[in-house]
């Protein structure tokens, strides 16, 4: 359990200096048509998420089958990604809440999947930000994103 936790931490902090994250949690321009810009990374995201939680499998499929401002092309962000919105300036959400309003200060998938057990896939708690594993079978939220990441 401890090495699971210092992994986790260590692949943040790892996450944080490789993609030159700050405490600010990025870069953000709010395209006014329910989307969000990350201009360090490239990446587009839902603004809101729609505060239904779900399994992982349901999450990739929500994603997959999400129209939002005129794109199809949304899916479930990968770990690294979900990780770039951070912001460990603030808790309770620890996201910048003037362009992810709502954000509800619980558990978010991703679509990477656990090395250890493939029955788990990785998740960021957006109370504190912690990056944990979590079963498949639990329910998370989904916040959406399209783009691919630049370094």
């Amino acid at each position: 359990m401890k090495m699971r936790i210092f992994l986790n931490m260590a692949a943040v902090l790892l996450v944080m200096v490789f993609y030159n994250a700050d405490a600010s949690g990025g870069s953000f321009t709010d395209n006014g048509d329910g989307t969000v810009t990350d201009k360090d990374t490239g990446l587009m995201w839902q603004k809101e998420d729609d505060n239904t939680k779900r399994i992982w499998s349901d999450a990739i499929t929500y994603s997959d089958n999400l129209t939002l401002a005129g794109h199809t092309d949304w899916r479930l962000p990968s770990k690294k990604e979900l990780i770039s919105i951070l912001d460990y300036g603030t808790y309770n959400p620890s996201i910048n809440k003037t362009y992810f309003p709502n954000t509800d200060s619980s558990t978010y998938w991703s679509s990477t999947i656990y090395a250890d057990d493939t029955s788990y896939a990785w998740s960021v708690h957006f109370y504190g930000g912690g990056v944990y594993g979590y079963s498949k079978s639990g329910d998370g939220y989904v916040r959406c994103v399209r783009g691919g990441m630049r370094r």
